[in-house]
């Protein structure tokens, strides 16, 4: 190796358009350092981490190459990895992610790797490897020893290797090695604790299951889409074909889309394939998915299970990528890079020759389209797997005041009803409402004042468990105040209801019931999920009270009853995809009910009874749905029909920020001229964020590589500005 001089490229930790550029450093030292190891540097008089993009030997020395390229070179301060982060596979897919979502390529691999891996500073205090100690017989040989030393050599003997700490008798031990009879070995330890899981019956398939099975067999066609009604039965497909994949020698990607749907999907692959399931997704601590990445890259895993960012995974020879409940939103990551697993596992599977299967009972409009057209395989499923009907659904008008019970504003009769036979019958009920919290608004009777996130600018929502005003966006949080900081009148109150007033009212009107709630603030303890869940299973509760987190992918035998206590929250959203979203949630949530022998039934409350969303999920009808929606998208230009991309302009100058997106709004109309619609500029909802004002405009579009030049050239145009920050989404879902 020697210590010769090496120029090397580095990419510098900050994610943002300004700096997405190599930066030349020298390095003059013993250790090996190559493309893809990350190395300490000093970056604007701050130490930083850089990510090496290239590394050549040179013979020139540092004064003649300054003199070369016009600039002062400096050296790094440390090379930090012994071998590549990153396999070349997944170095081109950080190239093709970064192309297609115009992201910094600093932000992709930060977001493909684990913190202790990442190419930031904050991962060189990260968890690294762990190691167990562990003694072994090295010679047997009782010869001089004492009783006790003979004692202990015989146990360890008889147990082949023992944990060091397991071994009490410190000072025997201490002689066992001193005369070479034992050694002490170091193990990886791994620090996540795989539950325990009782290997499943073998299920017969369904004449159903068998056929679509076959038919993906038989295609050598890329991408499939699923579409099978709730309770038909994907999992098992995905079971199946996972392992015949397997057999082959082939690696699988099996992708959830919520952390709480997570712990189901690896009880299932746990229980078919036990030692060769790896878990990665956000819950995990830093140390559990250093432990879960290493032992993917090293290869003793063939199947890994996990949340959006698994599709990064260091899996090689993959053979099958799965994306279950393929239509859930948080596919789409809401920060850059802006990437969607979808298309990122389509990317992937291309790289590997894999096929691709995505899975919903509700597909995305855009799948089901691309389906249509035939760029994906069309499979599906119509029955349910044991020919149960779907459940018998009820739409409760709420604006009609006959149905609403005096004794609560929360419940009909119709729900009340239901939910008291469900208890008499010892069955189970789920409780779903999109919204956490126990009231959406606290504001003064007195003045009006609405009391707001001072960072976001929006509503804050009232917890009483806590007796704190949180903000949904944000996590910020304070003490409820007593008046108002306005008028400083007493006269506050609280309106509208979520998961907490909810539980309160079943408490009140059912004071047998017992509960459960899940919700995203009973989920800030990463294990609860699972127990909870867990518990209902087991029937510890009968009523299951929560957010779109307990609508999606679970199967509770016992759930006779699902009550969706207010249909129309996402409805009035100013969003394109509103319609969809409350579609599939309900359409989902609806399939929780009756998924045994048992029949089920369905209380669908809204104020909204004649929505075309609200009557075709009570009808589970997907197909007159996805005809009505197309209609509606074509004629207002809406994906799949057209592209969208937005530009949000960020900075702490208002008057800054609302100059620059007006420039850009001339400049997206003069570049785009006839091939584009430029929205805008707007005031997004949450129009203050970290201490910068926030606007943004909208592009429709259908030619991308038109498209991918023309925004280029905006992010080059306002990168150079200090004051102002340029964000592009490529695909948007907030809109």
């Amino acid at each position: 190796m020697g210590d010769k001089l090496k120029i090397i490229e580095v990419l510098i930790e900050r994610a943002n358009h300004t700096l997405d550029r190599p930066f030349s450093y020298l390095y003059k030292g013993n250790k090996q350092v190559d493309k893809g190891y990350r190395v300490l540097l000093e970056f604007n008089h701050q130490e930083l981490v850089g990510y090496v993009l290239s590394a050549q030997e040179t013979n020139e020395s540092k004064e003649e190459l300054e003199d070369k390229l016009g600039f002062n070179l400096y050296y790094i301060i440390d090379v930090i990895d012994s071998s590549p982060l990153l396999n070349d596979d997944l170095l081109e897919l950080s190239d093709k992610v970064a192309n297609y979502y115009l992201a910094p390529k600093i932000a992709v691999l930060q977001s493909m790797l684990p913190p202790s891996l990442s190419p930031r500073k904050s991962s060189l205090k990260a968890p690294k490897i762990a190691y167990d100690q562990y003694v072994k017989i090295k010679k047997y040989d009782i010869d001089g020893l004492t009783a006790k030393q003979i004692n202990l050599l015989d146990a360890i003997k008889e147990d082949k290797e023992v944990l060091k700490r397991d071994i009490p008798q410190v000072s025997i031990l201490a002689k066992l090695v001193e005369y070479g009879l034992v050694e002490i070995i170091k193990k990886e330890k791994r620090r996540l604790v795989l539950p325990d899981v009782e290997e499943e019956k073998p299920i017969i398939l369904t004449k159903d299951q068998n056929l679509v099975i076959q038919e993906f067999n038989s295609s050598n066609d890329s991408v499939y889409l699923l579409e099978g009604v709730t309770g038909s039965g994907k999992s098992e497909v995905y079971l199946t074909l996972s392992k015949q994949m397997l057999a082959k020698g082939k690696s699988v990607l099996m992708l959830v889309p919520e952390i709480s749907l997570t712990p189901m999907a690896t009880r299932k692959f746990l229980s078919k394939f036990r030692e060769n399931v790896a878990i990665l997704h956000s819950e995990l601590t830093p140390a559990e998915k250093y432990d879960e990445y290493r032992k993917i890259a090293n290869g003793e895993a063939k199947i890994v299970v996990g949340a959006r960012s698994a599709i990064f995974a260091p899996l090689s020879n993959i053979g099958l990528i799965i994306l279950d409940e393929e239509h859930v939103e948080s596919y789409k990551q809401d920060v850059s890079p802006f990437y969607h697993a979808r298309e990122v596992a389509i990317m992937r599977g291309k790289m590997h020759g894999a096929k691709v299967l995505l899975g919903s009972a509700t597909p995305s409009l855009e799948s089901r389209a691309r389906a249509g057209k035939g760029i994906y395989h069309l499979l599906t499923l119509n029955k349910r797997i044991n020919e149960q009907p779907l459940p018998k659904t009820t739409v409760v008008n709420l604006k009609d005041y006959r149905n609403i019970d005096k004794e609560s504003y929360i419940f009909s009769h119709k729900l009340r009803d239901e939910i008291a036979k469900t208890l008499d019958n010892k069955n189970q009920a789920i409780l779903l409402i999109n919204r956490r919290g126990f009231s959406t608004s606290y504001s003064c009777r007195h003045c009006g004042h609405v009391f707001k996130c001072p960072t976001c600018n929006i509503p804050l929502t009232y917890h009483k468990q806590e007796n704190m005003l949180k903000c949904h966006h944000c996590d910020y949080m304070e003490v409820v105040s007593e008046t108002c900081p306005e008028c400083g009148s007493k006269y506050l109150m609280k309106t509208g209801f979520g998961t907490e007033r909810i539980e309160e009212e079943i408490h009140r009107l059912y004071p047998e019931a017992r509960t459960l709630r899940l919700d995203s603030d009973s989920a800030k303890i990463r294990t609860k999920i699972p127990r909870v869940i867990e518990a209902f299973r087991n029937k510890e509760a009968d009523i299951l009270i929560g957010t779109q987190m307990i609508a999606k992918g679970h199967d509770f035998p016992d759930v006779t009853l699902v009550g969706i206590v207010l249909a129309d929250i996402g409805l009035s959203m100013p969003s394109y995809r509103s319609s969809e979203r409350a579609f599939q949630l309900i359409t989902q949530a609806v399939g929780r009910s009756g998924r045994s022998d048992k029949k089920g039934e369905a209380i669908i409350q809204t104020y909204m009874p004649e929505h075309y969303a609200i009557t075709m999920a009570a009808r589970q009808d997907y197909e007159v749905f996805y005809a009505k929606e197309m209609k509606m998208r074509k004629a207002q230009g809406y994906p799949p029909y057209q592209y969208l991309a937005s530009v949000t302009i960020s900075g702490k100058n208002e008057e800054l920020v609302v100059e620059t997106i007006y420039k850009i709004v001339e400049q997206l109309n003069y570049e785009f001229k006839d091939q584009g619609t430029i929205l805008g500029p707007t005031t997004p909802y949450v129009s203050f964020e970290k201490d910068k004002h926030l606007r943004v405009a909208l592009v429709k579009y259908r030619d991308q590589e038109l498209a991918r030049t023309i925004l280029s050239k905006i992010i080059k145009t306002i990168s150079g500005k200090n004051s102002i920050n340029i964000s592009v989404n490529i695909d948007p879902y907030n809109f």
